[in-house]
């Protein structure tokens, strides 16, 4: 009646009471639609994260308590006595998952000698040595390779794999948080608008059955998700880094292949130190001066005496425990590649994927049947492309390009930040560790914010970009090293088990 206006000479179709009643419901619909279809992706990486979290924690703990069985079953009380060098490894590699400070080749290399030290004395039982001369021992580790050449090859393994593993999991965090924070979008008043004018104009000018036709639905939502399209890029980059990362996991850096034969890495180890006991300790006593001799009577029994040269015998495939609910890596993998496979060019994907769905559209049949924005007949606009910068000449959604939404700025930086971290875990170099619970929760995308405003944002993120790259590749290198380190903690626990059980007998 009176308070009707034609939709083409403005944005407002209806009464006033109800222009507001359907911009509230319009805003709602869209909401859920984006939700909708978000909220599958959301779940994806949710769940696998999950699943790849509590693998990685599994497998450290399977490995650790496979270790302390056999361990205490060969050498009893001698183990037990000594059980905390091995522990401390573990608490040491569980923490650099779980992101704690770790440096994994120091750390590795402060393990190898802590075992160097007490293996020493008990190869050379005859003499005393004061804690300054033991450290002068560690001081000749690489040097001498008492271990043979274990731990270095343990500590590349450990550290790539740790650092493949940690890196990846978080990377599927990161995303399931990009697409919650993306996803909760608040469309601007000028968004509304046209939401309204495509929605519920119909409704006004008795066209109820009337819908949407489907390439101005597509620039509707080309409008009202043109941040959202930006992000599309990055994310791409992102996943393809991802897939990279997944691809090392199911080869060299597979911390899997990596944990389950430590206890035959350990036990060959254990063979080096014994066979080259003599030359170690004659290179020892050049290098830190010869030790004073125990009195006589205190002598205590030497590992050579006890005559224990057994080598473990390896798990058989079928034999190797299952962890994570009883999985494996390669299962897990396969399965997170294809979805991550189609996550890809999600964002441009869900302005026409909204409009697919029949309550939005009447789809790409029935073009002269439809809603234009005026009338019930075909729509003749082309279709904008995506992203910002496109939709200066979208003919439905006033859009400011000069306003980038600072919500999905920070989710591209994001992204930029974890991709770097990814490349480098890729290449094998260490990475740092994101606190993912530090970004502010329950943000909503659509406020945007002035150009120059929005500017040192960018500017700071930058900076952060360059300091993460340095500081992915020193994690990249903790991974492996807490690969190497896993590796090298079984065969150090081995050797140092051994030495033990010669002393003890």
């Amino acid at each position: 009646g009176d308070h009707l206006k034609v939709c083409s000479q403005g944005y407002t179709c209806c009464s006033q009471e109800m222009e507001e009643k359907y911009s509230q419901q319009s805003k709602h619909d869209f909401r859920n639609a984006v939700v909708e279809l978000s909220n599958h992706l959301q779940t994806m990486f949710s769940s696998r994260y999950k699943k790849f979290d509590e693998f990685f924690k599994e497998l450290l703990e399977n490995a650790e308590k496979s270790l302390n069985d056999m361990f205490v079953r060969t050498y009893g009380r001698l183990y037990m006595q000594n059980s905390e060098l091995f522990k401390d490894l573990f608490v040491e590699l569980k923490r650099y998952y779980v992101g704690g400070n770790v440096n994994l080749e120091e750390m590795l290399n402060e393990f190898w000698a802590r075992l160097l030290e007490r293996m020493f004395r008990l190869v050379n039982p005859q003499y005393h040595f004061t804690d300054e001369y033991l450290e002068c021992v560690s001081k000749y580790t690489e040097q001498l390779k008492p271990f043979g050449d274990v731990p270095r090859k343990l500590k590349l393994q450990v550290t790539r794999a740790f650092v493949a593993a940690r890196t990846f999991a978080q990377g599927l965090a990161v995303a399931r948080d990009v697409v919650s924070k993306v996803s909760a979008v608040n469309p601007t008043p000028q968004g509304t608008r046209a939401l309204l004018k495509m929605m519920y104009c119909p409704y006004c000018r008795g066209l109820v059955s009337v819908k949407p036709c489907y390439n101005y639905c597509f620039n509707v939502m080309r409008g009202c998700l043109a941040n959202q399209g930006d992000l599309d890029a990055e994310w791409n980059i992102f996943m393809d880094s991802m897939l990279l990362v997944a691809e090392r996991l199911e080869g060299p850096f597979n911390i899997e292949s990596v944990m389950d034969p430590i206890d035959v890495k350990i036990s060959d180890a254990i063979m080096n130190m014994q066979e080259n006991s003599m030359q170690v300790s004659q290179k020892v006593f050049q290098g830190c001066g010869q030790p004073k001799t125990l009195a006589q009577g205190r002598t205590a029994r030497s590992v050579s005496e006890s005559g224990f040269s057994a080598r473990f015998r390896p798990y058989n495939p079928e034999e190797r425990p299952t962890t994570a609910a009883g999985t494996s890596l390669d299962r897990l993998v396969t399965d997170v590649k294809e979805k991550l496979k189609q996550a890809k060019k999600f964002w441009s994907s869900l302005p026409g994927n909204i409009c697919n769905d029949e309550k939005m559209s009447v789809g790409t049949v029935n073009e002269n049947e439809c809603w234009n924005g005026s009338a019930k007949s075909r729509y003749d606009f082309a279709v904008t492309g995506n992203g910002l910068a496109n939709q200066v000449n979208n003919p439905e959604v006033e859009v400011d390009i000069t306003k980038p939404d600072m919500v999905i700025r920070r989710q591209i930086m994001a992204l930029r930040v974890m991709t770097n971290k990814l490349k480098n875990a890729y290449s094998g170099n260490d990475v740092d560790f994101i606190d993912i619970s530090e970004e502010s929760s329950g943000e909503e995308s659509g406020s945007g914010c002035e150009l120059q405003q929005c500017s040192p944002e960018f500017e700071f993120n930058a900076t952060e970009v360059t300091g993460n790259s340095k500081k992915s590749d020193k994690n990249v290198n903790t991974s492996a090293a807490t690969r190497s380190g896993l590796s090298q903690a079984a065969l150090l626990l081995s050797v140092f088990f051994l030495a033990m059980q010669r002393q003890w007998r």
